[in-house]
């Protein structure tokens, strides 16, 4: 079992999760319901699809500190279109497309004169806030268009299971997400310029190029991360999602993703994003106050990044 965690990075979080789910199973009468465990998965929605992004970066050996700051620009700037007039579906792409350009600079920065992710993205999380206040003068937009909206449609799996159609798209993006990484060229060349840049170069794979694309699929996705947001609260808020940033590099390490690059999987994020969406409403429900449940996340989290460090060392 030992060995198994070790090669496998998603197998140590998918049995975590597992022992959360049973543990507040059996000392809350509320947790194990039907209507609270489908909760549980529509709140861990736009921090799982801010991962996602998140973890195509930090497998190049990068981060994104501004990915939900660019969700939260891309929130903003739908609404306000569709309130001014705007199409739907124009206001719709105009965001994404926003949040795929402010990407591409950010690469094209890290790419093209090699500074730093850390330094590019938290100069372009500063910049993204500010301008995301300045757009919104402060204030924050309803939002009532069943297009931006359209994410929250509710049905009945079973006739007693809520579900969404941000669910749906959410698994499907995983699964996508999953098959480009593990079966294709570009995702074999991905997981080669996170282990090791200089081998990947000289093995002839285009970094530079490699490195730009995965900025640019991380925008795609933090923009569809927009459309969650409307569609779990039809409410565009310039001071939302404040700690996305955070908490979508928490899911991405709890997943099991190597902070140093080139391990991991988006699936171990995917549990890693249901992790701390169990854990947030296990606790609340168990009375903990939400200052120890950060605490408990913390832990779990320098927990995570030791044992990441413990398994490189045992493969080198």
């Amino acid at each position: 079992m030992k060995a198994l965690v070790l090669r496998t990075p998603a197998v140590g979080p998918a049995l975590a999760l597992l022992a959360a789910v049973l543990i507040f199973s059996l000392t809350t009468d509320t947790f194990a319901t039907a209507d609270n465990l489908s909760l549980v998965v529509q709140q861990s929605l736009v921090i799982g699809t801010l991962a996602l992004g998140q973890t195509l970066v930090i497998l190049t050996s990068g981060i994104d500190l501004a990915n939900a700051a660019i969700a939260v620009l891309g929130t903003l700037l739908m609404a306000q279109l569709v309130l001014g007039g705007t199409s739907a579906p124009l206001a719709l792409l105009l965001g994404i497309l926003v949040a795929i350009g402010i990407a591409a600079i950010t690469g094209g920065v890290v790419t093209g004169i090699s500074l730093p992710p850390f330094i590019v993205t938290l100069g372009m999380l500063t910049i993204v806030t500010a301008a995301a206040r300045i757009y919104a003068g402060g204030q924050s937009y309803p939002v009532t268009d069943e297009l931006l909206t359209f994410l929250g449609t509710r049905q009945y799996l079973f006739g007693y299971v809520e579900v969404t159609v941000g669910m749906g798209l959410a698994l499907v993006m995983y699964l996508i997400a999953w098959y480009a990484l593990t079966r294709t060229a570009w995702g074999r060349h991905v997981y080669a310029v996170g282990n090791d840049i200089e081998a990947a170069r000289l093995s002839g794979i285009k970094v530079r190029r490699t490195v730009l694309s995965v900025y640019l699929v991380a925008g795609l996705v933090y923009g569809i991360a927009a459309w969650q947001a409307l569609g779990r609260v039809p409410n565009a808020d310039p001071n939302a999602f404040q700690t996305g940033n955070l908490d979508s590099i928490t899911a991405v390490v709890l997943g099991g993703t190597s902070l140093f690059g080139g391990r991991g999987s988006v699936l171990g994020t995917l549990v890693g994003a249901l992790i701390v969406a169990v854990l947030r409403s296990g606790l609340t429900q168990a009375g903990i106050d939400s200052l120890y449940q950060d605490v408990a996340t913390g832990v779990l989290v320098i927990v995570a990044v030791a044992v990441d460090r413990f398994s490189r060392g045992r493969q080198a």
